[in-house]
């Protein structure tokens, strides 16, 4: 898996509170462009959101589900995104002083990506992900007040 970390000034419940709003997941993830729906009990294992990728007028639309969610640590998702495929995306919330790290770790589980190489994933992968906990810092720290 594509692993990214990063350390944030805000506390645990902060990113939290995000990752449990599914309608701003169009403003950290990094190639959703837009969100159709969120199921009422997003982030409950099974419930989903349905968004699309791309810029219009070339827009996919497809859906992310939740796989777990523990609302102290973290949340584990199955991101589609035809006709690429489907990746597993894990983003873990620790406390430490000052704040909290978050990590993220992304792997494409089927479909066409499962056949790029494992290096060629990561180096793709590593650097979106690197931006999309840019984006989710901003959120987060900004809900601290």
């Amino acid at each position: 898996m594509a692993t990214v970390t990063r350390d944030l000034s805000c506390p645990p419940s902060a990113v939290l509170d995000v990752l449990a709003d599914g309608w701003s997941y169009a403003t950290w993830v990094v190639g959703t462009s837009r969100i159709r729906a969120v199921d009422p009990a997003w982030p409950a294992a099974g419930t989903r959101i349905a968004h699309s990728v791309g810029i219009w007028p070339a827009l996919l639309d497809d859906v992310t589900v939740a796989r777990g969610w523990d609302p102290e640590r973290g949340i584990d998702l199955q991101a589609r995104g035809w006709p690429a495929g489907e990746a597993r995306v894990r983003i873990q919330v620790r406390p430490r002083l000052g704040g909290c790290t978050v990590e993220m770790a992304e792997d494409a589980v089927r479909g066409p990506g499962t056949l790029v190489p494992r290096p060629l994933r990561t180096a793709a992968l590593v650097p979106r992900n690197t931006e999309a906990l840019r984006r989710l810092a901003f959120l987060a720290e900004g809900r601290r007040s």
